[in-house]
């Protein structure tokens, strides 16, 4: 019988016309696992790179929903959607740009650190409820820009009234808005017809398992795919701490941190590699425990 806990990261590869959830709800059952949470929601209609943190893996996971994404996207140009993407009702709104200059001089205008209104067709909640029930309701509400960062932005292809980008951006970014907004910009309307996760922090779609690979695995092949629960947390500066401290760190006391700056945080490690979790430095040189394996655990660094 397995384990009835497995821990670690998945990276699967989201089909379209399933959700998040759905696609999550079958990588739980294929994995025979209980305790499961994805690391950023995709759409349905868009495919790719959906990272989802299994048992301990869940104490860590914000690493990743807070990791700067990647993503290849198909650009409708000459059109607006009320959704911004297929789902939403298609009007013409002019001839589609052909010139690539002027397509390039526009994208160079959305890269940097920007506020982005969040479309009312998403899952952000205002006064309680998701903006995208009261867009069913036929409601539009009044909501609160996010700020945002376009990290890269660069014209792929481009051919009649298809545009492909390849965009790097923040956590918190709508793509469809951002399609809509470079459709306005361009002066021919856009809208969004595809979309592919690539990358999430430093995990690329090419290390991605698809769910029809994890149903033919098995339970134990499917587990088999999962990495190690501090793959979540490699971007953190690394601390070895000797038996004595290893013990009091995972009690919950302080340890030292040496050359930390207060409020920095560090992936611990104890004898033989063992990964104990996550602490952040305080004042004088001390670090105090932030979120800890499980007494037990053990998930050791590939």
């Amino acid at each position: 019988m397995p384990a009835a806990h497995p821990d670690g990261l998945l990276l699967l590869d989201k089909p379209e016309g399933f959700s998040s959830t759905q696609a999550l709800a079958r990588a739980k059952r294929f994995l025979a696992a209980r305790k499961a949470g994805h690391t950023g929601t995709l759409d349905p209609f868009a495919t790719g790179l959906l990272p989802i943190a299994f048992g301990e893996a869940t104490k860590f996971s914000r690493f990743l929903i807070d990791a700067p994404k990647g993503y290849l996207a198909t650009l409708r140009l000459g059109w607006v959607s009320t959704t911004g993407d297929p789902e939403g009702e298609i009007t013409a709104a002019g001839d589609p740009v052909a010139d690539s200059k002027k397509i390039d001089d526009v994208l160079t205008g959305f890269m940097g650190v920007s506020d982005q209104m969040p479309p009312m067709h998403s899952a952000v909640r205002v006064g309680g409820k998701r903006l995208y029930d009261l867009a069913r309701q036929g409601k539009e509400v009044a909501r609160a820009p996010r700020r945002i960062e376009i990290l890269g932005l660069r014209r792929r292809s481009q051919e009649g009234e298809t545009l492909v980008l390849e965009v790097t951006c923040s956590k918190g970014t709508y793509v469809r808005t951002l399609a809509a907004d470079i459709g306005r910009a361009l002066g021919c309307g856009a809208y969004l017809v595809g979309l592919r996760r690539t990358a999430v922090g430093g995990f690329d779609l090419g290390e991605a398992t698809t769910l029809p690979e994890l149903e033919a695995a098995g339970v134990e092949g499917a587990r088999g795919r999962l990495l190690p629960v501090d793959v979540l947390v490699r971007s953190l500066p690394r601390l070895e701490c000797p038996p004595d401290e290893a013990r009091r760190f995972t009690q919950g006391q302080v340890v030292p941190c040496p050359g930390g700056r207060p409020g920095q945080e560090f992936a611990f490690y104890g004898p033989a590699g063992r990964f104990l979790g996550v602490g952040v430095c305080q004042e004088a040189g001390q670090a105090s425990p932030e979120r800890l394996m499980a007494t037990g655990a053990v998930v050791e660094a590939p």
